[in-house]
Parts: C-alpha cells; structure tokens; sequence
C-alpha cells in the first residue's frame, strides 16, 4: 500500500507548460502589478500564438533571445513568457535607471542596468546579469543590440553578450523568434496600430548547442562562433513563420555604412 502511494505522489504531472507554476521569488509583486497593467492593453492589440512552448524552461536560469525589429518587441516577448509562466528580466539601458518614477519601477522589478560606453565594456553589467541568473531566474538579451537594419526584418549580426552571458553562467540559451508585431507598431514608427487585433505568432527553438564553447577562454573568435550559431537558429524560425528563405548573407550595418545605433532611414 505504501508503495502504491508513493507510486502515486511520484507520477509526473502532464505536459502543459502554460498552467506552469513560477516560485514566488520570482513572480514579485511588482510584477503581478505591471502585468495586471500591460496584460489586457497587449490582449486588446494582438493574439499571441506561442509555438513550441516545451522548449521554455518551466523553471530555472535561462537566456532567452529573440529576434528585433520592433520597439514593442519586448512587451511582445514578455506577454508570451508570461503567460507560460516565467517572468522576464531585460538588460536595459543604465540612463533609464536615472529617470524618476522609471528608474525605481526598473530597479524594483530586478532590470540589468547596461553601460554601452562603460570603460570595462560591460564587465560589470554582466556580473549583475550574473547574480540574477544564480537566483534562477530568466533573461532576456537581445543578440543584434538593436533593431535590425536588414530592409526585409531578417535577423541582422549579432553581438556577443547574449552567449557570453550564457556560458559564464553555464545556464541554456533558448533561442525564439516572433512575427506579427510589425502590424502594431512597424519599425520606428510611432503610432500603434489600436483597431483590428493582429495575430503574432512566437515561435521557441531548442537550446543552442553552445557545447564546443563551455569552460574554455571567451575570446572574440569563439564569442563569435557562438553569436552567429544563436543568430542561425532565430533565423531558422523566423524562416519557419514566415514561409520564406532568408538572405544567404546576414545583413551587417558596418559593411553597409550604417551606424550601430539609433535610428536608420528605410530603404525606398
């Protein structure tokens, strides 16, 4: 009979990761308290469709990086990892921190400050990103850095710190890709689209195999390996959403006269 019990209490739970259950360490008030803000404005503009959710961690340290054409972008990534019940931390800009009323919804939610012009290039930023991740909990690091200059929104190069994020903490790096949210607000625009609800499929990939790359010296070269291998594989399932073939090149802004931040104008 005992055995019958235990048998019983041992019996996994089904597979559904949207009913998922975050620690509450995680799911903070001041979460609950934002989400309960942005939640029903992001479900009156769009309906998410979240592919291959398995490949989310239900709990634990994570990077995630998805791809980024939008400045919505972020609200967009963070409806859909809500709702399959991790909370979203980002790596935001370090002058944010310094605006009132911003700065302290930032600092008490746990964002990353990022110093882009910092002397030790971000060395610091970095370790905080690492203290978060020992608490088990997910980050999200976009790889490009910026929106993407590619004319089409095709993932454009990206930049190490995602991986290199990743392999210091020796935590998986999930890579995903979302397609729609152009149709609420495009790139650089600056009216959102309220009136119909447009439909925004997100799409999560497997971890990327950053195997070849764990426990050795992150020098440029290997940080590079593994950026383009994440950068291959948000690719891949943005071509999957899309039902096109990318460029065969990835587009790069230094090799187009483009510079690496702010805003570009379009291609006519």
């Amino acid at each position: 009979m005992a055995k019958q019990l235990e048998s019983k209490k041992a019996k996994p739970a089904k597979n559904t990761v949207q009913k998922a259950k975050p620690t509450r360490a995680e799911r903070t008030a001041m979460f609950r308290f934002l989400a309960s803000i942005v939640l029903p404005i992001m479900n009156l503009l769009g309906r998410y469709k979240i592919e291959q959710s398995e490949y989310l961690p239900k709990s634990g340290a994570v990077v995630v990086s998805p791809n980024h054409y939008s400045e919505i972008d972020p609200l967009v990534i963070g409806v859909a990892i809500w709702k399959l019940g991790r909370t979203p931390r980002y790596l935001a800009k370090a002058s944010l921190f310094k605006i009132p009323v911003l700065g302290w919804l930032l600092r008490k939610s746990d964002q990353i400050p990022v110093d882009r012009h910092s002397p030790r290039n971000g060395t610091d930023p970095l370790q905080a990103a690492n203290q978060l991740v020992e608490k088990q909990l997910l980050v999200v690091v976009y790889p490009e850095g910026t929106l993407t200059r590619d004319p089409d929104m095709w993932p454009m190069r990206g930049k190490s710190g995602a991986v290199r994020l990743a392999l210091e903490a020796d935590v998986p790096l999930i890579p995903v890709a979302h397609w729609g949210t152009q149709k609420i607000l495009p790139r650089y625009g600056k009216k959102i689209s309220l009136f119909p609800r447009k439909d925004v499929r997100v799409r999560f990939g497997p971890p990327v195999d950053l195997a070849a790359f764990r426990g050795k010296p992150l020098d440029a070269a290997s940080l590079a390996k593994a950026t383009d291998l994440v950068m291959v594989e948000i690719t891949k399932l943005l071509a999957e959403m899309r039902g096109e073939t990318p460029p065969k090149k990835r587009w790069d802004p230094a090799k187009k006269g483009q510079s690496e931040t702010g805003r570009f104008e379009e291609r006519k």
